[in-house]
């Protein structure tokens, strides 16, 4: 991102009206950069609640796979079969949960989404089961056995 003198400078050079509206953007993220919206997950849910009998939709199923992906950036995998396989608990945990969401308590979906999300990975790392150190290990070095 170039600053507002970089930016005049390039204008000029280009022959091109320089326009100055960083009063327009500071503090705005426009639409397109949102994977998910806060409103538009709010009321998928509410229509599947009410018109579908609980049973999430695909655009919600969509929307949960997108957070839970985007989730999993924050997180360091050293195999990316552990990421996929956490990524598909936190999904099934959220196709599982969503129905609890209470409108009443409050109108931020997506932060009840991403809970249930970050409480996925935690369940899904567990179920990997991934292996625990010994508390001693037997090392062989020359023809002797050393305990560490």
């Amino acid at each position: 991102m170039a600053t507002k003198l970089q930016a005049k400078i390039r204008s000029e050079k280009d022959g091109v009206e320089f326009v100055d509206n960083t009063l327009h953007t500071v503090g705005r993220t426009p639409i397109a950069e949102h994977y998910v919206r806060n409103q538009d997950l709010y009321d998928e849910m509410m229509y599947c609640k009410e018109h579908n009998n609980g049973i999430a939709t695909d655009k919600l199923a969509n929307m949960f796979l997108n957070i839970a992906s985007k989730l999993s950036n924050m997180l360091k995998y050293n195999n990316p079969d552990d990421r996929e396989d956490c990524i598909y608990f936190a999904v099934a945990d959220c196709l599982k949960y969503f129905n609890d969401f209470d409108p009443t308590v409050t109108k931020n979906a997506f932060a009840y989404i991403t809970s249930i999300c970050s409480n996925g990975f935690a369940k899904g790392w567990r179920a990997l089961g991934k292996m625990k150190f010994p508390d001693s290990m037997m090392v062989s070095l020359d023809d002797n056995i050393y305990s560490i």
